[in-house]
């Protein structure tokens, strides 16, 4: 079965003695799952959840009580006011589209404090033109960036003391840059910061593939609004499609008709049966995120002794279930990435290659043997063709599964 797989005896060994080094690091991870998993059968129970909301309605989906119920149950794990979960989201970068022009008219100016925000994001802003991006309709982009991956508190202060900002939007995540993505302990002095100057501006948090890595979220920390995707952690694996937005109820709302229609908003939309995926996704989503940070952390300590730069460190806080590994090569980084794909369930016979993706700017070369198209809860590694050549690893449905992807993907290194 190995020899099917294309994993050498001596790898596996290799991983087994890395392993022995991990214990107390996984014994935390798992006390998070622990502690999220007690906060989501929580909120199953407070809202009763039956058979009943697996119910689909079709057409204009009103009176989805299903769809109601599960939006009442995100809201209470996401420790938000209210949420909007829709598979009419077609994924993250949607979603926080949608959030951005529910809240923005024109006249009025963005500001990121993380810096240059996600690729995708860049047409959506108008960074990079595009006629129907924010700036096109007149609103206004800024950023501070971060120094020494944290924020920057004196001079997001200081911006607001002199500019007039509408919203300000945290990426923690580090998309495809070179910084440390940014822990909800930073996020909360960040947003401390912010409070001392300006009380209304909205605080909108990109939260994907932060969600269960930590045991606090940004809305409880004083964030407005928050926005992740249910392909990525929240979905467990399940969910085929959809994303959410949590916080503030008038903000929730004010999303609910942008992406649907003013005067309608989120009495529409049908679920088409998607319920019961979203429902056990969530409810599967601590035990997964804890099987993908582990693979995250094996990933750290393999390729670090094997003599690569990884960031975050193995035994470092971890923010999100992005493992970079900073090859320094074309080569090294299209093989791992060949390799994670080889040791995939689906397509594990393609052969990736760099090519050019909608959305970003450079030829991006992609491992995706997933399940759902897309899914990056589901073991996964890509990285844009650019230098210092990094490989984004995420995911990992169990943390087995996880384990012998890397062994194939380092046994690609070792050819």
């Amino acid at each position: 079965m190995l020899d099917e797989l294309g994993i050498s005896t001596e790898t596996l060994e290799f991983i087994d003695k890395e392993e022995e080094s991990l214990s107390e690091v996984f014994r935390e991870i798992d006390k998070n799952c622990k502690m999220n998993s007690l906060k989501v059968l929580s909120a199953f129970h407070k809202y009763n959840v039956s058979e009943g909301f697996f119910n689909s309605t079709t057409g204009y989906g009103y009176n989805d009580f299903g769809r109601d119920n599960i939006e009442k149950i995100f809201a209470e794990v996401l420790d938000g006011e209210d949420a909007l979960v829709r598979s009419q989201f077609i994924s993250g970068t949607h979603a926080l589209t949608v959030a951005l022009f529910a809240y923005l008219r024109p006249g009025d100016t963005m500001l990121s404090i993380t810096g240059l925000p996600y690729d995708t994001l860049h047409e959506v802003i108008g960074i990079v033109p595009n006629n129907s991006s924010l700036a096109s309709f007149g609103v206004k982009y800024d950023q501070v960036d971060l120094i020494d991956d944290d924020f920057d508190y004196e001079g997001i202060k200081e911006y607001l003391k002199n500019n007039k900002v509408k919203l300000i939007e945290i990426q923690r995540s580090k998309g495809y840059s070179t910084r440390k993505s940014l822990t909800i302990d930073k996020v909360e002095k960040a947003i401390k910061a912010i409070r001392e100057v300006d009380s209304e501006v909205i605080i909108m948090v990109d939260n994907c593939y932060c969600e269960f890595v930590e045991s606090k979220t940004p809305l409880i920390v004083g964030a407005d609004i928050m926005v992740g995707s249910l392909i990525k952690n929240l979905g467990g694996g399940i969910a085929p499609n959809g994303a959410y937005i949590a916080g503030k109820k008038e903000l929730v709302d004010l999303a609910g008709e942008r992406l649907t229609c003013p005067g309608e908003g989120r009495e529409v939309g049908p679920t088409l049966g998607i319920n019961k995926s979203i429902l056990q996704g969530l409810f599967f989503a601590p035990s997964v995120v804890c099987s993908a940070m582990k693979t995250a952390i094996l990933t750290s300590k393999v390729l670090e002794d094997m003599g690569y730069n990884v960031e975050p460190k193995y035994n470092d806080c971890r923010a999100d279930i992005v493992q970079n590994i900073i090859f320094g090569n074309e080569e090294d980084l299209v093989k791992y990435v060949q390799g994670i794909q080889a040791a995939s369930p689906i397509d594990s016979n393609s052969l990736p290659m760099p090519w050019d993706m909608p959305g970003y700017e450079d030829k991006v070369i992609m491992a995706a043997g997933a399940f759902t198209q897309g899914s990056s809860i589901e073991l996964s590694a890509d990285g844009p063709i650019r230098a210092p050549y990094i490989a984004y690893q995420q995911g990992g449905l169990t943390y087995e599964y996880g384990r012998l992807g890397v062994a194939r993907a380092i046994e690609n290194l070792r050819k």
